[in-house]
């Protein structure tokens, strides 16, 4: 246990019990206990290999390269539609936890497999992402934007654009670009 994750745990939540016993659990697969991100991560030889958090419906264990784990079990979720490589096993009550927690070990263990073996997740190309018209407009129209979008790291630019294309509607996604545009130009992400 690392004493600077310990008011993670000693906070009062809706979900302190179940934090719990997950810390219990993943602690004795032999992982290193980090702070990362706000929450507790687990890693093995300085490489992330899942972390515990909360929601308000649910709370979760998030297997940094669970798109790469055999889901036995049928357990794993993808958050959203964007998440290319995490996968969470959710839970809504302790009970679930202690059922689970032969599988819990298996996942964690085969997690830890999985990074010994080096796998890599073969995460889609910046250009399979859907660049909306909005943003194609302003990259026509804009001078110098062009230039700069493409200057970004292939991360910064991925975050541009599902930022820009989760906006359901045309005007919100002309208003996240126009808010947007000067970072651009400075060569920053979204959220530097």
């Amino acid at each position: 246990m690392n004493p600077k994750v310990d008011w993670f745990f000693d906070q009062e939540t809706k979900w302190q019990k179940e934090y719990k016993t997950l810390r219990r659990i993943v602690l004795g697969c032999g992982l290193t206990e980090e702070l990362k991100w706000g929450v507790p991560c687990y890693t093995f030889q300085k490489s992330n290999i899942v972390l515990i958090h909360g929601f308000k419906e649910y709370c979760a264990l998030l297997f940094h390269k669970g798109v790469l784990l055999n889901d036995t079990h049928g357990i794993l979720v993808q958050q959203t539609e964007n998440v290319q490589s995490a996968r969470q096993i959710r839970f809504t009550e302790i009970r679930e936890i202690k059922e689970l927690e032969p599988v819990i070990k298996t996942y964690v263990f085969e997690a830890i497999e999985v990074e010994k073996a080096g796998l890599k997740v073969n995460f889609k190309k910046t250009e399979a992402f859907k660049v909306p018209e909005e943003f194609l407009n302003a990259l026509d129209n804009i001078a110098g934007l062009e230039l700069a979008f493409n200057a970004l790291t292939p991360g910064r630019k991925r975050g541009y654009l599902l930022y820009f294309s989760q906006a359901k509607q045309s005007k919100t996604r002309e208003s996240r670009i126009k808010k947007y545009l000067p970072k651009i130009l400075e060569g920053k992400g979204l959220n530097d």
